[in-house]
């Protein structure tokens, strides 16, 4: 038996220790939501390069003092250092998921974590689009911090192979000079001689080639930035440039030692402040990676570049104290706990937590990460018997990862069936009033003449509060239930999915047109995506009195004048979204529809920053009604509906037997003062306000079941069902909005 090949020595550099204590302390404050450390994500970045600068460190020492790189050596090295605690950590992790998260989220879950165990998170979450620095749409998976686990994963992977490609671009150079037909010195006239073909590589060559690389990722990275954030944000390719910064200043150690004392001393100094400035002027709402990325890298490169020659008065005073080093040594595993801690502590405990809640799990994800270095990573690192063969340490990691896998599919295999119990009584609503012609006045008694439209807006608006009422008491979730609780999320009005609802990036208006088509009065639907989920009722509507129906949405784009928004997922001013209303309005000007149905959310404060309600709501809404009325068409404004402290399926997934808890009060769901400040607006620019609260609640509850109707798809959109259930209503509404003639 063979010894493993022992790799060769290096110097231990302790301010690299406490550098990473300086990444990971960035990052868990940020996800503790310490808010002076905005940018304190970027410690992920400093890691990148550090990782960088090592692992190409290590690997040319051994080029230089062999010859070559024993890959399987490599490889069973980084298989024993990152997974041993990564699979804990997932496993862990499922099962907690498993035990504190409503069963229907706990699918989605187990996949993050089959992802993150077969090394590949980072493009599950680039595909699925996550924003990273803004999850407005869905809760964080506990698994999402993997992503850069993938990242290094897949670096280590490729990067060796590209460092000995560079390298044999110089080992041999004298056979092909040669084979050109230059005298070269020791080789002889058959060819090149015996140590020729073993000369040291070239750090200057492989410098070159890897720089090439780095540059090209770099570029990447801005281009994609801007053109689709997720993916620069997850891929490897995007990220490259990040860790190929550390491994080309790595092949430029030796010219390091030329660079004078008080240079390095300043150089590295300053590096620490760049780094530091970045934690605190980089926040979630800069384009990132992008250029910003630069400043994290570039201040992890120049405290690197400093190192020894900065000596005790460089950065390495402050870095290298006992407690930093003894945080950068256990970095590796309170950055794999403390995400999962972070995320899943709010489930556990039942709400949500404060400042001072989120550190002090933090700090209990740091104890259990000291425990975790002490009992796993390190020894399985050390493992003599491990790390004798190098086929041993891969067998043991791909049994590891094959068993985290394992591991999330029992863990979501354990589902309990989220089937409901019983048979509820189907919805339906009686449009029964004529509505096309006004009574006359009774013979004797009050002289008030009573208005069909009217009549019949009111009667099924009572019918549809009633139905809500008599369901405030469902106990069982109804085994009929439509849609089903595993379904509900894909329960989109059609316009979701056929063209009919324009893109985030869309600034041009797609003419979809419904209804009665080949009809001279003509309804317009405007506004973002709470327009397009009204789009089933609005069409009950269009077809019942012969309209013909435009559906002009976009996606988080709502229908206010003159109102700029920054688009932090942009980086700039969502001028898309500007440009789309300005459209819109110029195709009412050239159409001249009868009617325009403003609807859209009032929940943008954590997307764009401006409050609904606020004065700068009211205005923009305000100038809309009237911009539109003095185009010529009628306007109708529909309210917010209740909004939902989260997936009303996954509350219902929760209380299969108990549907009762997952009703609303009303004060907590609705702002009654808002859409009266609304209203007041509206009504004073010419439009009709209809408040749609009474589809919704009682005037002490919101509902979430009507007979056998899930109203909710999510925590702010309504059924694609219950829209079409609600017809009638919205018909009879618009019906007295806009009268026949």
């Amino acid at each position: 038996m063979r010894p493993a090949t022992r790799r060769p020595p290096r110097q231990f550099r302790p301010d690299i220790e406490g550098l990473r204590a300086v990444a990971v302390l960035g990052v868990v404050l940020y996800h503790a939501h310490v808010g002076i450390l905005r940018g304190g994500f970027v410690g992920v970045d400093v890691f990148f390069v550090i990782s960088g600068y090592l692992i190409t460190g290590l690997l040319w020492r051994e080029l230089e003092q062999r010859g070559r790189v024993n890959l399987p050596a490599f490889y069973g090295r980084r298989a024993r250092r990152l997974l041993p605690a990564s699979i804990l950590v997932i496993v862990v992790t499922a099962v907690a998921a498993r035990h504190w998260l409503p069963p229907l989220e706990v699918p989605s879950v187990s996949k993050d974590g089959i992802a993150a165990a077969l090394y590949v998170a980072n493009y599950r979450f680039a595909f699925a689009h996550t924003n990273y620095l803004n999850p407005t749409t869905t809760a964080s998976s506990p698994f999402q911090h993997y992503w850069s686990l993938g990242v290094e994963e897949q670096f280590y992977l490729l990067w060796p192979l590209l460092l000995l490609a560079a390298s044999l671009v110089w080992r041999y150079r004298p056979r092909y000079q040669h084979q050109r037909g230059r005298a070269v010195p020791g080789a002889s006239a058959t060819g090149p001689a015996e140590g020729s073909r073993r000369s040291p590589p070239s750090r200057a060559t492989a410098g070159v080639v890897l720089a090439g690389v780095t540059v090209a990722s770099f570029f990447l990275s801005l281009w994609l930035t801007h053109a689709n954030q997720p993916w620069a944000f997850f891929s490897l390719p995007s990220r490259a440039w990040e860790l190929g910064a550390g491994g080309v200043l790595a092949l430029a150690t030796p010219h390091l030692s030329r660079v004078p004392r008080l240079a390095a001393e300043v150089l590295g100094w300053a590096g620490v402040a760049v780094i530091v400035g970045a934690f605190l002027l980089i926040s979630s709402t800069t384009p990132f990676p992008g250029t910003a990325a630069l400043a994290p890298v570039a201040g992890t490169v120049a405290v690197l570049a400093a190192g020894g020659r900065a000596g005790l008065t460089g950065p390495v005073l402050l870095l290298g104290r006992p407690v930093m080093r003894m945080i950068g040594r256990i970095s590796y595993s309170w950055y794999l706990w403390h995400w999962p801690f972070l995320i899943l502590a709010p489930d556990a405990l039942g709400h949500p937590l404060d400042l001072w809640q989120n550190l002090l799990v933090a700090a209990l994800s740091g104890v259990v990460a000291i425990a975790s270095f002490l009992l796993i990573e390190n020894p399985a690192r050390t493992w003599a018997w491990l790390s004798a063969l190098p086929r041993r340490s891969l067998l043991a990691g791909g049994t590891l990862s094959v068993s985290g896998a394992v591991a999330c599919v029992l863990v979501s295999a354990s589902l309990p069936s989220l089937t409901g119990h019983g048979i509820a009584k189907v919805a339906t609503l009686h449009p029964d009033a004529p509505i096309h012609q006004k009574s006359a006045p009774p013979a004797s008694g009050p002289t008030t003449t009573i208005d069909p439209l009217v009549a019949q807006a009111a009667s099924l608006t009572a019918q549809v509060n009633a139905q809500v009422a008599a369901s405030l008491g469902i106990r069982d979730v109804p085994a009929n239930l439509t849609p089903s609780l595993a379904d509900a999320d894909e329960s989109n009005s059609p316009t979701f999915y056929d063209g009919c609802m324009d893109s985030y990036l869309d600034d041009t208006v797609d003419n979809c047109a419904f209804g009665d088509v080949g009809s001279s009065t003509r309804v317009v639907l405007f506004g973002d995506s709470h327009a397009s989920m009204w789009f089933p009722a609005v069409d009950y509507a269009a077809n019942q009195h012969g309209w013909q129906l435009y559906n002009w949405a976009k996606a988080t784009c709502p229908p206010l004048y003159d109102i700029p928004i920054y688009s932090p997922v942009l980086g700039r001013n969502f001028s898309e979204c500007e440009t789309w209303r300005q459209n819109v309005l110029a195709l009412i000007q050239q159409d001249h529809p009868a009617l325009v149905i403003l609807a859209m959310t009032r929940d943008y404060a954590s997307i764009y920053g401006f409050s609904s309600y606020d004065q700068q709501w009211l205005t923009g809404l305000g100038q809309m009604v009237a911009t539109i009325r003095h185009i010529g068409p009628k306007v109708l404004v529909i309210s917010q509906v209740p909004i939902p402290p989260g997936p009303v399926y996954d509350c219902l997934s929760e209380h299969l037997t108990d549907a009762v808890a997952c009703t609303m009060p009303v004060g907590q769901v609705v702002n009654e003062a808002g859409m009266a400040d609304e209203r007041a607006v509206v009504t004073a620019a010419g439009g009709t306000y209809l408040d749609i609260q009474p589809w919704f609640c009682t005037a002490q509850t919101c509902g979430v079941i009507v007979g056998n109707i899930l109203m909710w798809r999510d925590a702010s959109h309504i059924t694609e069902p219950y829209s079409v259930f609600l017809g009638p209503a919205m018909s009879a509404d618009l019906a007295e909005a806009l009268p026949p003639t």
